[in-house]
């Protein structure tokens, strides 16, 4: 799994079974249309798993967050990555007390 910063600073998270391949094609416009658009591109992180379903798993995971937190990982800011994985608004809070049925406020 691995995370591009384009351009115009804008992230692209993807997965492969080669990462040193598929970075020669997004920077010879072979990769995703999103990065073709948006050359030169460079990467800034990356993650190594066993099997290529896991490292789909992990993008698609990273592809929900928020930016603050993709930057977090980037740079390797554990507290601020912790500080922004914490449940902040009450939908999700409440969501999470209905999986919960035992939780009392």
């Amino acid at each position: 799994m691995y995370i591009l910063r384009c351009y115009d600073d804008r992230l692209y998270i993807g997965s492969t079974i080669d990462l040193n391949r598929r970075i020669i094609e997004h920077s010879m416009g072979e990769g995703a249309n999103f990065t073709k658009k948006r050359l030169p591109v460079q990467l800034v992180y990356f993650e190594e798993f066993d099997r290529i379903d896991d490292a789909f798993k992990r993008e698609k995971q990273i592809q929900r967050w928020s930016r603050g937190k993709k930057e977090a990982l980037i740079i390797k800011n554990a507290e601020e990555l912790r500080r922004l994985a914490k449940c902040m608004n009450l939908t999700h809070f409440l969501n999470k007390l209905n999986r919960h049925p035992d939780t009392t406020l």
